[in-house]
């Protein structure tokens, strides 16, 4: 009895000790938030961040002519208090994941009603929108993929979403 206790005892002290090294790692894609306010209204944008780690990322680890998970780890999710237009497109106010299909010519943003799976899971028939998005080239590589906010108005934003050397974003109003 005395022995299945210290064996049960070392067992778990090897496992702590390996649970506090793997803690002094950084997360290969750590979550990231981006958030706006438009008119007192919030809109939430909530998505892994992978990098490039010397990878090709565009028609790379970001195949064109496919959907893309536009992000990494659980699926990119877009949540908004208030209904919006997005490139043109109503979207009610609610909960959504966010999915890309580029392109090496053009992009579409993919706003999908099923909420809270694995990134990789993607359901056609669940699409509310695909919207086409501008594409433009940044002027030094990005590290690590961002999604944000940006030109903020009153009621009106752009999202973007940048990794590489591709800026690619859509505008968005609050209705």
């Amino acid at each position: 009895m005395l022995h299945r206790s210290i064996a049960s005892l070392a067992c778990t002290l090897v496992l702590a000790a390996s649970s506090f090294a793997q803690g002094d790692k950084p997360v290969a894609s750590p979550p990231q938030t981006a958030s706006v306010s438009l008119n007192g209204h919030h809109v939430t944008v909530d998505y892994g961040a992978p990098s490039m780690r010397g990878r090709k990322i565009m028609g790379g680890v970001v195949p064109y002519d496919k959907v893309w998970r536009t992000g990494a780890n659980d699926a990119t999710s877009l949540t908004t208090d208030v209904a919006l237009k997005v490139g043109g497109t109503t979207v009610p106010a609610g909960s959504y994941t966010l999915y890309t299909g580029p392109s090496a010519t053009r992009w579409v943003l993919i706003i999908n009603k099923q909420t809270k799976q694995w990134g990789t899971e993607y359901h056609q028939d669940q699409d509310l929108a695909r919207i086409p998005m501008k594409s433009a080239t940044l002027s030094s590589p990005q590290e690590q993929m961002s999604i944000s906010f940006e030109n903020t108005h009153g009621n009106s934003t752009e999202l973007h979403i940048k990794w590489e050397n591709t800026d690619v974003s859509v505008p968005v109003m609050a209705q």
